[in-house]
């Protein structure tokens, strides 16, 4: 049996933000008003079902065309966005004091049938994705977009968010090779990524950094340290070094800023200090640390972002109409795709050891920590 036609649908962005994630919401928008649906939009992924009482325009309200007309170059999401709180496994203080989990997924599928929307429009990475899976498979009519700066999701060649947070490191590395130069000084740059090292690769290639630490590859510090000693005997006394947030010796483990807690996966950070004091105790040369952080999440996106969110927006939409659910869009050049959310949920892509943009790594002499 045919889906019932669809007149209303609803927007959700969850997850970390990522420059695109408006050019998204106006695409959907636009697209599903020419089709003369209505749009509406949940704040704070699903706090805008599960605590209307937090926001007083209300907790959901509608998007309009002069709602989102001149949003597409902005950073940042309109919706507002949280990585805490899945309605699947949401924290809640138990009788006994502790901190457990419930399901409160069905007050969201109770919410859009009272409200009689017809459809979910869920932006977001694995963890969005994965709740989106969720929601499919207990009826409702879902349909994923990708987002994550850090290009970890299965099943699709990029995501929006990417290339702006690459274009950025590559700009913060042109300006550190001056002043390291200048001091003769290692510049250790810390980006992010969580357990997959696309960001670091592809912008330490772009920025000539001369080593690239990776989660993929367990690194040890004594080839970096052989390489800064290598480029000062050629009269090259200064040496960039980028480091993905995820990245690990072989002997060692990753750096936590905060541990995992109920509703709340771990946050990494600090690998960048540890990489820097650990080349000076071992070179003898002045080390600095910079970190990127969320510097790379913020700011307009870049042209290629821009068109890859509005495509994902379009296909969204289209995918609904003709009937999907339970699918994301995905890019595979030169189209876009409808993947299974059962087929990327709670997967990573990982930089695979046979990439080409890695061997380029390898064959520009750049080290890799191996």
């Amino acid at each position: 049996m045919s889906p019932s036609p669809i007149r209303r649908i609803a927007i959700c962005t969850g997850g970390g933000d990522a420059p695109g994630l408006n050019a998204v919401i106006r695409s959907v928008v636009v697209a599903a008003i020419n089709r003369g649906w209505e749009c509406y939009g949940i704040r704070d992924g699903f706090n805008g079902i599960l605590f209307p009482e937090r926001y007083v325009e209300g907790g959901v309200f509608r998007l309009t065309r002069e709602r989102v007309h001149d949003i597409g170059h902005l950073g940042g999401t309109i919706l507002g966005t949280t990585n805490k709180g899945n309605p699947i496994h949401f924290p809640t203080r138990m009788p006994d004091g502790t901190i457990g989990e419930v399901d409160r997924s069905d007050e969201i599928l109770q919410y859009f049938a009272l409200k009689e929307l017809d459809a979910l429009v869920s932006i977001g990475g694995d963890g969005s994705l994965t709740i989106a899976d969720a929601l499919h498979k207990k009826g409702l009519r879902v349909v994923g977009v990708p987002k994550t700066i850090d290009n970890d999701l299965d099943k699709t060649m990029t995501t929006f968010g990417f290339d702006t947070a690459v274009a950025f490191a590559t700009e913060c590395l042109d300006r550190l090779h001056s002043t390291a130069e200048s001091h003769q000084r290692v510049m250790v740059v810390e980006v992010m990524g969580r357990y997959a090292g696309w960001i670091a690769l592809h912008s330490g290639i772009a920025g000539n950094a001369h080593a690239i630490l990776m989660p993929e590859i367990p690194f040890d510090l004594d080839r970096v340290a052989d390489l800064i000693h290598h480029r000062d005997a050629d009269g090259h006394l200064y040496s960039v070094v980028v480091v993905a947030e995820g990245a690990a010796p072989r002997d060692g483990h990753t750096e936590l800023q905060a541990p995992a807690e109920i509703g709340h996966a771990e946050r990494l950070g600090g690998i960048g200090e540890r990489v820097a004091k650990a080349l000076q105790e071992r070179t003898g040369k002045d080390t600095r640390v910079v970190v990127l952080g969320h510097l790379l999440r913020g700011g307009s996106p870049t042209s290629f972002d821009r068109l890859a969110a509005m495509r994902f927006g379009a296909a969204a939409v289209r995918a609904l109409d003709e009937g999907l659910s339970g699918v994301m869009v995905a890019l595979a050049f030169p189209n876009v795709n409808y993947i299974a959310l059962e087929e990327v949920a709670g997967r990573m892509k990982a930089v695979p050891m046979d990439s080409d943009t890695l061997q380029t790594a390898r064959d520009l002499g750049i080290c890799l920590g191996d």
